[in-house]
């Protein structure tokens, strides 16, 4: 009868341990993530740091899911990846600065908007003939073949005041309007804010911006509670500054409001 007894008491001491492993797996598995893809390649929104993805949508995104309770699963790819994904439900999000357009409205729900993106023309520091948008007519203004900036300096300079060239990559025409060798270069301006500020490019603003696009955290379209927890989260940290303090640490001015 005492070996029984025993017996017994091991079989349930062993079922509850058991019982206790099994719980700790779960409560693993049960924890809630946020997938969330970026390039990792466009600074200084998404980019590699010793071998850490960091950036302003980076940060961003991972301080709203810290206070959602989520943790981050990253997915980095290129654009065209990141949205096939995306449509594909693989991820529930991109954090890589996703401009809000009429036709990808029509796809996603997009959160409110974080950030807002200038196309903006600028010149070499050196150039004191460009002050102002006119003066650079009837001289070379380039950007980067396929870029919306590009497209948008297109349909600004619809009456052809501009010679627009453009270039396989930003590095040829940023290093060829720091020179001279061409009058403008248009790209977003909080980027090239940043490029100025974090590594010291020489050159100018030329004007305002052209043309503007706000820049959101695209969703499925039937991702909306999602959707607005993220865009509850993003509602706090702008109203406590902490969406300004994180714009003006990675770009060196305030993306967070659209320019007046």
């Amino acid at each position: 009868m005492i070996m029984k007894k025993t017996i017994s008491f091991l079989l349930l001491g062993i079922l509850f341990v058991l019982s206790a492993c099994s719980g700790s797996s779960t409560s693993s598995s049960d924890e809630k993530t946020l997938y969330v893809g970026a390039t990792g390649q466009s600074y200084p929104n998404s980019y590699q740091e010793d071998g850490k993805l960091v950036g302003y949508d980076v940060e961003l995104i991972e301080k709203i899911a810290e206070n959602m309770g989520y943790k981050v699963e990253w997915t980095t790819t290129d654009f065209s990846g990141l949205i096939g994904q995306l449509e594909s439900g693989r991820i529930d999000t991109i954090a890589n600065a996703v401009a809000i357009t009429d036709e990808r409205q029509e796809k996603y729900a997009f959160s409110e908007p974080y950030s807002y993106i200038g196309t903006q023309i600028v010149t070499s520091a050196d150039n004191d003939d460009i002050q102002a948008i006119d003066d650079l007519a009837g001289k070379d203004v380039a950007g980067v073949l396929g870029s919306n900036h590009t497209e948008k300096l297109e349909e600004f300079d619809s009456d052809g005041q501009f010679n627009i060239k453009t270039y396989e990559n930003r590095e040829g025409a940023m290093n060829d309007v720091e020179l001279g060798r061409i009058a403008g270069y248009v790209n977003s301006g909080s980027v090239l804010s940043a490029e100025m500020n974090n590594r010291g490019l020489k050159i100018k603003f030329v004007g305002d911006p052209i043309a503007e696009e706000p820049t959101a955290f695209p969703f499925q379209k039937d991702d909306e509670e999602l959707k607005d927890k993220v865009d509850e989260q993003l509602k706090k940290l702008k109203e406590d500054g902490t969406l300004k303090e994180l714009s003006e640490k990675y770009f060196g001015m305030d993306t967070t409001e659209p320019n007046k």
